[in-house]
C-alpha cells in the first residue's frame, strides 16, 4: 500500500463520523467499505466484518416507505445533504441519523446505486429539538388557556349578574307566602338558577378564578349527599350503588361544594360509561383513612368498559373526552383535577384491561391546630342591628332593589347608589354603618370607591361587604386579600348576605 492509500485508510478510520461506501437497491444493499464509527452508530460489535455493516438494508428502516423515498431522492438528485432518517440499531433501538451522500447509477442496473455517504448520529440533537418544540407548544397552549380563562371570566361576570337578580327576586317572592302553584314555580326558578350558577362556577374553577370557602367537613357525609342527588337517576337506569364508607374517618379542611362537584363528575362519568356499554351497572364508592400518608381517600369504581391505555395519560386534559360528540365537554375531569390540586390532594385513575375503571381522590386530613378549633359563640341576632344605616352600591338596578328590600325587611335603613362615584357622593351627605358594594362597576369601580372611602372614613373600612360576579383578575384577588373585607360571589342567597351583614357589624 503506497503512502497516499495508507494515509487515506488512517483518515477513514480516524474520522468521528460514519463513513460508508456501497451499493443500494430496492431489494437490498452490499457494503464495499465502512469505518469503525459507523459500526458504533448502528450498534455493530467492533469485530464485525465490513461487508456485514449494512446501514441502508431494508431491515434497518423502521418505516419501509422512508427507505423508498430516500432512494427516489438519490435517483432523482444524485445527492442528499443532511438528510434525516430514523433507523433501527442492531439491538433494535431507534437511532436518528443525518446522511450526506453522493450516488451514481450502476451501469446496466438502473435500480441500483453506488453510494458514498457520511453518516452522523443526531439522536441527542433530535431529542433536544423535540423538547424545544414541545416546550413551545406548551407555552402556546398556556397562552391559549390564559386567553380562554380571561374570556370565561368575562362571560361568567356577565352571566352572574342576571343570575343574581333572578335568584334574589325568586327568593324574595318565595318569602311572601304565594299559593301552591306559584310556590312550585318559584322553587323551580330557584333550583334552575342555582344549577346555572353551578355551571358558571365550574367554568371559573376550570379557569382557576374562583376562591373556595373551606371548613371542616365530613367526607362520608358529602359522599352520602352526592349519591342521594343521583339516587333517582340511578334507580331508573338500573345502576346499583354499593358504598363502603369507613367509620371514624377524620375530617378534612375543604370546600364541601367543590368536593361534591368532584364526586358528581366521577359518579356521572361512571354511570354514563356503564350504561353506554352494558345498559346497566354496579357503582362502588369506598372511603378509607391512610394513616401513613395522613390522608383520606375516596374511590369511585365502575364495572364499565374501562379507559383505553392510550387515553389514560390524557384523561385529565382540558377538552379531552371519550364520549360521542355532543355528549361531553371534556371539562369535567379537568375541573375535578384542578379542585383536588388546589386542596393539596391528588386524583388518579386505575383501569386494568377489561376490569372497569377506578378513580381515586386523596385529600389531606386537617392539621392538629385546625382540629382543635373551638366552637364559635352563638351569633348575635339581626334584631340587634335594626335601624342601622346601609349603603348599597350596585350598578344592576334590579339586583340592587332586591338587596335593598331584603335588608329593609331585616330592619336596616337602606340607601342606594348606582356606581362608585354616586356612592362617594352619598357618603359625603350621610353617615352609614355598613356598605354593600359591587366590585366591578362603570366610572368608579369597587376598588377605587373603597380606597377613597377608607381614606375619608377609616372607621368604615372594615364594615364593607363586596359582591362580585368573579374574582378573575390578580388585582381583584390581591385587593380582597389585602382589605380583609367579607365578599360574596354572585349569584348569592339573600340569607347569606344577611348573615354576612350581621357578622360584619358584630
Amino acid at each position: 500500500m503506497n503512502d497516499r492509500a495508507s494515509a487515506f485508510a488512517r483518515l477513514f478510520e480516524a474520522v468521528h463520523e460514519g463513513v460508508y461506501i456501497g451499493t443500494v437497491g430496492a431489494a437490498g444493499s452490499a457494503t464495499l467499505a465502512s469505518n469503525s464509527h459507523l459500526k458504533l452508530v448502528l450498534g455493530y460489535p467492533p469485530e464485525t466484518a465490513e461487508k456485514n455493516v449494512l446501514p441502508f438494508a431494508p431491515e434497518r428502516f423502521l418505516d419501509p416507505q422512508a427507505r423508498t423515498t430516500f432512494l427516489e431522492r438519490l435517483h432523482m438528485a444524485g445527492a442528499v445533504n443532511d438528510y434525516l432518517l430514523r433507523l433501527r440499531r442492531v439491538d433494535g433501538a431507534p437511532v436518528w441519523i443525518e446522511v450526506t451522500a453522493n450516488a451514481q447509477v450502476i451501469d446496466g442496473d438502473r435500480a441500483a446505486l453506488r453510494i458514498e455517504a457520511i453518516v452522523r448520529d443526531v439522536s441527542e440533537r433530535k431529542k433536544l429539538d423535540d423538547q424545544s418544540r414541545d416546550l413551545y407548544h406548551q407555552l402556546l397552549q398556556a397562552e391559549k388557556m390564559a386567553a380562554l380563562g380571561q374570556t370565561i371570566s368575562g362571560v361568567a361576570h356577565e352571566l352572574n349578574n342576571p343570575l343574581a337578580t333572578i335568584l334574589s327576586w325568586a327568593e324574595r317572592l318565595a318569602d311572601r307566602a304565594p299559593d301552591d302553584r306559584t310556590q312550585r314555580g318559584l322553587e323551580i326558578i330557584l333550583r334552575e338558577s342555582e344549577r346555572a350558577a353551578r355551571i358558571v362556577r365550574n367554568l371559573l374553577t376550570f379557569a382557576r378564578k374562583r376562591q373556595s370557602t373551606r371548613m371542616l367537613v365530613d367526607l362520608n357525609q358529602i359522599v352520602r349527599e352526592t349519591l342521594a342527588l343521583r339516587a333517582y337517576e340511578q334507580r331508573v337506569t338500573n345502576v346499583q350503588v354499593i358504598h363502603a364508607l369507613a367509620s371514624g374517618l377524620p375530617q378534612v379542611f375543604a370546600d364541601g361544594h367543590q368536593v361534591q362537584q368532584v364526586l358528581l363528575n366521577l359518579v356521572i362519568n361512571a354511570e354514563q360509561a356503564m350504561l353506554s356499554a352494558n345498559g346497566r351497572g354496579t357503582l362502588v364508592v369506598r372511603t378509607w383513612h391512610d394513616g401513613e400518608r395522613k390522608s383520606v381517600v375516596i374511590e369511585v369504581n365502575d364495572d364499565g368498559p374501562g379507559v383505553p391505555d392510550e387515553a389514560q395519560g390524557k384523561i385529565f386534559d382540558p377538552f379531552f373526552t371519550t364520549k360521542e360528540v355532543g355528549k361531553g365537554t371534556g371539562l369535567g375531569l379537568t375541573v375535578a383535577y384542578a379542585i383536588v390540586q388546589e386542596h393539596g390532594g391528588r386524583i388518579w385513575l386505575k383501569s386494568p384491561t377489561g376490569a372497569g375503571a377506578s378513580f381515586f381522590v386523596e385529600l389531606p386530613v386537617v392539621a392538629p391546630n385546625l382540629q382543635s378549633i373551638k366552637t364559635m359563640p352563638q351569633p348575635v341576632s339581626l334584631d340587634a342591628f335594626k335601624g342601622r344605616h346601609v349603603l348599597v352600591v350596585e350598578d344592576e338596578p334590579a339586583l340592587a332593589l332586591a338587596v335593598a328590600e331584603a335588608l329593609g325587611d331585616a330592619g336596616f335603613v337602606v340607601d342606594r347608589a348606582g356606581d362608585g362615584e354616586e356612592g362617594l357622593t352619598r357618603l359625603s351627605e350621610a353617615t352609614f354603618d355598613l356598605i354593600v358594594c359591587d366590585l366591578k362597576m362603570p366610572r368608579i369601580d369597587g376598588m377605587q370607591f373603597y380606597r377613597a372611602m377608607a381614606a375619608a372614613t377609616p372607621t368604615l373600612a372594615r364594615r364593607v361587604i363586596f359582591v362580585t360576579g368573579d374574582v378573575a383578575g390578580t388585582d381583584a384577588e390581591r385587593f380582597l386579600e389585602e382589605t380583609g373585607c367579607r365578599w360574596l360571589s354572585k349569584p348569592f342567597r339573600l340569607g347569606d348576605l344577611l348573615r354576612a351583614a350581621r357578622d360584619t357589624l358584630s
